[in-house]
């Protein structure tokens, strides 16, 4: 049987006590198991107990804004609903304008935007020709910037730098096909649309992020219904565009996990690509990996409770959080669950 000790200032001298801290020793959570020094375990994602639950769907957003978390569209025509994380309450908000989905909710000013959106159902949905924006203040939707006919898609990856809006990538003929490498920059003070240099790799269903400067697309496929090939055509490269240069690159090494679908966060300077979907299983992944641009590595992390794909990921609190979404492949079943996890 192995023997569990784990140090902590009760049970070691006092004089290590201070050479721990002229050291600056980085393990103080650090465990002996069977005489070898194990790093300190990374904590490990619980479904969290609410009270009410949000409408079960998938291709939806997930944020927060403000002092609370926010679960935007999805298939069908679904309503807001709002959760109040020191309540552990859900609440029913505003009612949907239109049936939205396939997009990564982003917030400005303490306003949700959806950018690269559609509407619509499988297999032929249709980009929308406007970003719509919800204000969880006065719980009301407005349309923000018109989209250009030439640049309008879904499944696009976003992400707010500034006043600035970037749409990543995404697919302009629903699920059969059009994937495309595009990237654009809204400013959302004035509307205007500037179109930027094409990724390295084409992609849809996946998130994106930006971490010190640069944007971080990870995940993905290219989606094509019409030659047969909706799940497969995965795609493992993450590319990284860097603002400042206006250049893209990708990462020597590809995400360890490829999926689509999966939900995508930056949270303590690393990427997280967490969940999705493949044609390698029926059910969805659970995955969760994360990108350390300092050290140029990645690492696995504990997985979710519950696997899920089309869905997005919160952080507050000091934690990460995620709802809804499909639990297998495709289409359902639509999940109402909460999970969430302290960030390390």
């Amino acid at each position: 049987m192995k023997t569990l000790l784990c140090r902590n200032e009760s049970n070691v001298p006092a004089r290590d006590a201070g050479r721990r801290k002229r050291a600056g020793w980085a393990v103080a959570l650090a465990c002996v198991v069977g005489g070898v020094i194990q790093p300190a375990r990374a904590a490990e994602w619980a479904e969290v107990t609410c009270n009410g639950v949000p409408s079960a769907r998938h291709e939806a957003g997930f944020v927060a804004c403000g002092d609370h978390l926010h679960l935007l569209g999805g298939r069908g025509r679904k309503p807001v609903d709002t959760f109040d994380p020191k309540t552990s309450t859900w609440r029913r908000a505003a009612e949907a304008p239109m049936e939205i989905h396939h997009f990564q909710a982003v917030v400005w000013r303490e306003r949700i935007y959806l950018p690269g959106a559609m509407t619509g159902g499988f297999p032929r949905e249709k980009p929308l020709d406007h970003i719509p924006v919800y204000d969880p203040a006065t719980e009301t939707w407005s349309r923000g910037p018109e989209v250009p006919e030439g640049r309008r898609r879904g499944g696009a990856g976003a992400v707010v730098v500034g006043d600035d809006l970037y749409v990543v990538a995404g697919i302009v003929d629903g699920h059969m096909g059009g994937f495309v490498p595009w990237l654009d920059r809204v400013n959302l003070v004035t509307g205007e649309w500037t179109v930027l240099p094409d990724a390295p790799h084409a992609r849809d269903h996946f998130s994106a992020v930006e971490i010190g400067g640069r944007i971080y697309a990870a995940g993905g496929r290219t989606t094509s219904h019409a030659t047969g090939e909706l799940f497969s055509l995965l795609v493992a490269p993450v590319d990284v565009y860097d603002i400042r240069v206006a250049k893209w690159a990708s990462l020597p090494e590809p995400l360890p996990t490829p999926r689509a679908g999966n939900a995508a966060v930056a949270a303590n300077g690393w990427l997280w690509v967490v969940g999705g979907e493949s044609h390698t299983q029926g059910e969805a992944h659970s995955e969760v990996e994360v990108y350390d641009p300092a050290r140029g590595s990645w690492k696995t992390m504990p997985p979710l409770v519950a696997g899920r794909h089309g869905t997005g990921v919160a952080v507050w609190g000091g934690k990460l959080w995620i709802a809804s979404g499909s639990g297998r492949r495709g289409g359902g079943p639509e999940l109402t669950s909460l999970e969430a996890v302290a960030l390390p």
